[in-house]
């Protein structure tokens, strides 16, 4: 059995980002030694983390000492070095379709809620459009998320096991409740969050439950 390379994830307690790829690192048993970036204070733009990752992102996971940016080429690669458990399905089109869920949020809805988006739109106008313009947003990605699940869904997003799609998920909920959208529209959605909150990957990856956590 291959050594597990040494692994640190350099992440923010409440980045959508870095939660996915915490999930999967509890889900697969891997230990990993937590880096806080704290995002409201602009680390992410210092010297040492614009090395680490040119666009001043998070997460960055740093393996032997390498770094490796964008949570979805993190979840493959923690797919390939630690395939059991799976975290997407064995069979070609259901596999495809769990990870068209992923990037729905990936590229449909996060990218756009984004603290660095939502900064440049209170500068170009004020707080409550910043709220509109993110709440809006979620809404309607969300509202694409809970037709397109139906077609997949069992207890999780894909049939009866995690996969990429219930990681991107969860947080993703998590920001809908931050920008105070109606997620009783969601009511498939609600009920594979339900079944997540209990499982012991997703308790440890919590927002809550990280070192850097605040309260605000």
């Amino acid at each position: 059995m291959a050594a597990i390379p040494q692994l640190e994830l350099f992440s923010y307690w409440r980045s959508s980002s870095a939660w996915r790829v915490r999930i999967a690192l509890a889900f697969k048993g891997l230990p990993y030694t937590y880096r806080a970036v704290p995002l409201l204070e602009d680390a992410q733009r210092t010297y040492s983390h614009l090395d680490r990752n040119p666009m001043g992102q998070i997460p960055v996971l740093m393996i032997d000492g390498e770094p490796l940016t964008q949570s979805l080429a993190i979840l493959s690669w923690l797919e390939q070095i630690a395939p059991a458990p799976p975290l997407l399905p064995t069979k070609p089109l259901p596999r495809a379709r769990a990870i068209a869920l992923a990037e729905l949020v990936n590229a449909g809805i996060q990218p756009l809620q984004n603290l660095a988006v939502l900064t440049k739109i209170e500068a170009l106008s004020d707080r409550a459009t910043r709220a509109k313009w993110g709440r809006d947003y979620i809404e309607a990605g969300l509202t694409a998320f809970e037709r397109d699940v139906q077609r997949t869904a069992g207890a999780f997003c894909v049939s009866d096991a995690p996969s990429w799609a219930d990681l991107l998920l969860i947080p993703q909920l998590y920001n809908a409740r931050r920008f105070s959208c109606d997620i009783e529209l969601f009511p498939t959605l609600l009920r594979i969050e339900r079944t997540c909150a209990v499982l012991p990957a997703f308790v440890a990856a919590h927002p809550d439950q990280q070192p850097d956590a605040t309260v605000d």
